[in-house]
């Protein structure tokens, strides 16, 4: 799926969006859309441009060049407060001073609803949050992630057109983390809220989203469902960067790609040509090992790793190439030791071709060329 949602008049969308500080270039030309009620992730390091384009998105920051857009309305002039967009900060942004109700229901005071109207708002939103026993406690009162409810309780409360999150969750230890997403991914689904998130985090990515934007240097490098990311990348660049990846440097050949004449199956469409030289990614979880099998390749165990459900494999192969292969941790082969020499075994309905951004633009006979 390209970087504009199908499916009718986006809901949310950014066009073109360029932001520069000085020589440096934070947001590149990027084009992204949001469908009514859609959860879409922007993913990537730091530095990255994801909280930039959030802030122009939300109009904390103003784009050099583009426009951002709610269901076909122009808001880029609009000011925060006028655009109909709740606001979720990393650091959350609570009044210390301030009660659990006074910060929830601080929006409301000032577009005028009445006390008694912000006392029923603000104990909904309470209830929705699981906060209305903490009412009257402050913010230096509660843990991290009652503190991110009340952010969450307080972006709702003007009833906003959709939902900006800046890494809500990044101080929060990862057994809170686990809970507070799917509490959050239960609730933007139960109010049909539109929702732009950032993270660095690719599980929370993964967890969280209808469809994850992958940045890069200010630019989007692939958008996709979770599957999508993680299955077909569509660079190197992702492949490395979502999930545990091999990467197999070799030429096209009959039967696969050979590595250092290693030969490592493929199942591609003809289009790829023979000769051609590529790189391969399989997934560690779709590569497996024998120790009696005289197929696959063979590699040597170098280590292993206990990771729970998962024992991670590391083998290093006749060219000097390591390989992580993941089993079950109760398979017989998880428990081979060091030092055993084993048949690497992949499964070629998995491998993925890997072209570059430059490179995928190219026609076929051009990269023939190449």
């Amino acid at each position: 799926m390209g970087p504009f949602a199908e499916g009718g008049q986006p809901h949310l969308a950014v066009e073109a969006v360029g932001k520069s500080y000085g020589d440096a270039v934070a947001v590149d030309g990027v084009s992204l859309s949001l469908r009514r009620g859609e959860f879409v992730t922007l993913l990537g390091d730091s530095g990255c441009g994801k909280t930039t384009l959030l802030r122009i998105v939300a109009g904390f920051a103003r784009p050099d060049a583009g426009r951002v857009r709610r269901s076909g309305q122009d808001i880029t002039d609009l000011g925060p407060a006028k655009r109909r967009l709740g606001f979720v900060f990393q650091s959350y942004a609570l009044f210390p001073t301030k009660t659990v109700a006074e910060n929830i229901g601080f929006a409301l005071s000032l577009n005028g609803r009445s006390r008694g109207e912000t006392r029923a708002r603000v104990g909904e939103l309470a209830a929705m949050v699981e906060l209305g026993h903490l009412l009257q406690r402050y913010p230096g009162e509660l843990s991290g992630g009652q503190q991110q409810r009340v952010a969450l309780a307080r972006a709702l409360a003007s009833e906003p057109e959709a939902l900006l999150l800046d890494e809500p969750m990044s101080a929060l230890d990862a057994r809170i983390r686990g809970k507070l997403r799917q509490e959050l991914r239960d609730l933007v689904q139960r109010l049909g809220l539109t929702t732009l998130y950032v993270t660095h985090d690719q599980d929370e990515a993964m967890a969280l989203s209808d469809r994850v934007a992958v940045m890069r240097a200010g630019r989007i490098e692939q958008i996709g469902t979770p599957s999508e990311i993680y299955h077909r990348p569509a660079s190197r660049f992702v492949a490395q960067f979502v999930g545990s990846s091999n990467l197999i440097e070799g030429r096209v050949v009959a039967g696969g790609v050979d590595s250092g004449g290693a030969l490592w199956p493929v199942d591609w469409p003809a289009t790829i040509e023979m000769g051609r030289r590529v790189t391969v990614l399989y997934r560690p979880e779709h590569l497996t090992i024998d120790a009696a099998s005289k197929r696959g390749l063979a590699g040597t165990i170098i280590a292993a790793t206990f990771m729970g459900a998962v024992m991670r494999q590391h083998l290093r192969l006749a060219s000097g190439e390591t390989i992580i292969v993941d089993l079950p941790s109760l398979a017989p082969e998880a428990g081979l030791p060091v030092g055993r020499v084993v048949a690497i075994l992949a499964d070629a309905r998995h491998a993925v071709p890997l072209m570059e951004a430059a490179e995928r633009a190219m026609p076929v006979a051009a990269r023939a060329a190449a």
